[in-house]
């Protein structure tokens, strides 16, 4: 008896442990899927597209191509902090408004921050690493008129197992060469979760 315990026992483990595995569903990225009630991506592509849009309908462009003989402006984007509650990783959402901004090809992106670092640091490189026809000189980097720059906030209001998750996403445009303020946008999202 005690011998059929002992060859059963790892059989019984075994299909304890099959029945409670996991199961992997394939879906579409664009597919609106809340689970948990936290930000997402969808709620990072909505906003980006949605203030994008706000953006690229906003006076200043008009302006700015009417003043430069129908050039497109140049935009950078630069940081978007995340002072929300939960870890958001703004990255995320930065890719999002970059993609949107070339997809309308209604302004000229340049790269920011630790990409653009990169760069300078490649064409250092090329000074003496690369032939002289193939070696990109430096000082020819299109210079950007406008700065998007905005934080990602969050409020939340809980009793039991009921909270609203509010969050608050705001967006600057500023002119860089005259530091004046050319676009303001913010988008809200709440969300009901009920455990």
């Amino acid at each position: 008896m005690t011998k059929r315990i002992f060859y059963l026992l790892p059989l019984a483990a075994i299909l304890l442990i099959s029945s409670c595995s996991r199961k992997v569903t394939r879906i579409d990225p664009a597919e609106q899927v809340d689970i948990s009630g936290r930000w997402n991506n969808t709620d990072s592509r909505l906003v980006a597209e949605d203030m994008t849009k706000t953006i690229l309908g906003g006076r200043w462009l008009t302006d700015h191509m009417a003043a430069k003989n129908g050039q497109r402006p140049v935009v950078i984007v630069g940081f978007v902090t995340n002072k929300s509650h939960e870890h958001i990783e703004a990255e995320t959402f930065v890719k999002d408004v970059e993609n949107s901004f070339i997809t309308s090809q209604r302004v000229r992106l340049v790269q920011g921050g630790k990409k653009r670092e990169e760069l300078r640091a490649e064409k250092a490189d090329q000074q003496t690493n690369a032939s002289a026809s193939s070696m990109k000189k430096f000082g020819l980097e299109q210079g950007a008129d406008y700065i998007l720059q905005g934080s990602i906030n969050s409020i939340v209001d809980s009793h039991k197992r009921k909270k609203v998750v509010y969050y608050q996403i705001n967006l600057e445009l500023t002119n860089i060469e005259t530091n004046e303020v050319v676009w303001i946008g913010e988008k809200k999202i709440a969300k009901y979760v009920k455990n």
